[in-house]
């Protein structure tokens, strides 16, 4: 049974708008008919404007799963507490009013005897061995000064189950603090009474009682026992729709963070240390990490790297070119 979802059928649902950007982008949606918000109890999306606003740290508390079906659990021990204290004040009352009528309830009580002694007799039971007979008759020979601590004491009584039932509908810590203690004190008398004198109704408030008493001791981690109240919080922080929303927009606010802060590495510009060249458009090119090289390194590198030529020869140089010859003249005819 998704005892989140009962409750919202119940009472309704909660939902809240936080004032911060990030984590209200956690609990708004987007659907056909609108703008939705999630539930923070059932966690689903309800269509419309959310029911209130404000910081995230003031959203309301709300009771999520487990801690649902508890606070009904503690509820029907409310009702039953609250029952007890009726009877326990009606029977203050009765006592504390007896005290003022007790000389005109002896005197029909001793008028009306006779008549109730043979009405039962002669249905075969004989009212001198009744109990509640004599306790009556005990009671009319109390002092009025017993008379009326008898009925404070039935009257705190029915106080104290009243505030029992006041912190257990509530479903406050100290309410279950004060139940336990309360109850826990009155379970050694309880067994006495079941020891001398049994009985079916002390059977079933006995039961009521000690079930009651492990209940919160266990579910409630009350004295420190399975973590204590640290882990019954960390248990409820674990639960919230709320704490969830923050976590979730804190953990992407780190990853843009550390995006960013990868992304400004990679594109700030080195800086030349002293001898070196400023690096120009080809060096930023270079993968990050490889710093350039100083200048007679690179030009050591360069030479090394060039493949081997063989020796060149020098040519003279041009001297001024040689007069041109004039015109071919002819040999002299020496012939006799």
């Amino acid at each position: 049974m998704d005892w989140s979802l009962l409750s919202c059928g119940r009472s309704g649902h909660v939902t809240y708008a936080p004032d911060e950007p990030a984590v209200a982008s956690q609990l708004r949606g987007q659907t056909e008919s609108g703008e939705a918000w999630r539930c923070l109890r059932c966690g689903a999306y309800v269509a419309g404007q959310p029911m209130t606003s404000g910081p995230a740290t003031e959203a309301p508390a709300v009771r999520r799963g487990k801690e649902v079906r508890s606070a009904a659990i503690l509820r029907v021990f409310a009702v039953e507490r609250f029952l007890r204290a009726l009877v326990v004040a009606s029977l203050a009352f009765v006592v504390w009013r007896f005290e003022y009528a007790r000389i005109s309830i002896e005197q029909a009580y001793q008028r009306e005897l006779p008549l109730l002694r043979s009405l039962f007799h002669q249905l075969g039971y004989n009212i001198d061995n009744s109990k509640l007979f004599g306790l009556f008759h005990r009671a009319l020979n109390l002092s009025p000064g017993t008379i009326k601590l008898l009925a404070a004491g039935l009257a705190a009584y029915a106080v104290i189950e009243i505030v029992e039932g006041i912190g257990l509908w509530q479903a406050r810590r100290w309410g279950e603090y004060f139940a336990f203690v309360a109850t826990s004190l009155g379970l050694p008398y309880e067994v006495y009474d079941l020891v001398t004198k049994f009985s079916v109704v002390a059977l079933i408030l006995f039961l009521i009682n000690l079930a009651l008493v492990l209940y919160l001791v266990i579910t409630k981690r009350l004295f420190g026992l399975r973590g204590g109240k640290r882990a019954y919080d960390a248990r409820l922080r674990s639960e919230s729709i709320m704490d969830a929303a923050i976590e979730a927009a804190a953990a992407d606010r780190g990853d843009h963070e550390e995006h960013r802060q990868v992304a400004g590495t990679a594109e700030m510009p080195e800086i030349p240390g002293p001898g070196q060249s400023v690096p120009g458009p080809a060096d930023r090119r270079k993968p990050a990490g490889q710093t350039p090289a100083p200048p007679d390194q690179t030009q050591a590198s360069a030479d090394q790297a060039a493949p081997a030529q063989p020796p060149t020869q020098r040519l003279p140089a041009p001297g001024p070119a040689p007069a041109s010859p004039g015109p071919a003249r002819a040999a002299p005819d020496r012939r006799p």
